[in-house]
């Protein structure tokens, strides 16, 4: 069985052990909004693969890279932003997207290549957008 990388699997000590850090460390990045957990029906904080993953980078920008928590809560910020923008594009694309279909009299249709017309045979030209999925 494939388990989710979002899915919350661990307590705070389990990812502050798997991260290398302290589990204060984690309340902190929490509470600076830096990495967030899920939480649990007790609102205890319950970590994810990536979240594991985001503290090991956190660290790593900090101890190796020398960036300070205001520059780390800006980079993650921005990489947010630039995924919800990418994927906003691959929405657009895949919405934008038309097929051009020709149907000739006796009925055959067919797909044309994009710039491509129709013969001129008495036929139907239509053009197919994929449903909009926002």
């Amino acid at each position: 069985m494939d388990i989710n990388d979002d899915a919350p699997l661990y307590v705070i000590s389990v990812a502050a052990e798997l991260a290398g850090m302290h589990p204060q460390t984690l309340r902190q990045y929490d509470r600076l909004g830096i990495v967030t957990p899920q939480r649990a029906r007790g609102r205890g904080r319950r970590y994810s693969r990536r979240d594991v993953d985001s503290l090991r980078e956190v660290q790593r920008l900090s101890q190796d890279e020398g960036i300070n928590l205001a520059g780390i809560r800006r980079i993650i910020e921005l990489e947010r932003e630039l995924d919800r923008a990418r994927d906003e594009l691959r929405r657009l694309r895949a919405f934008t997207t038309a097929r051009v279909f020709a149907a000739d009299p006796s009925g055959e249709v067919s797909e044309l290549a994009p710039g491509r017309r129709p013969r001129r045979s008495g036929g139907a030209l239509v053009i197919w957008r994929p449903p909009y999925r926002g």
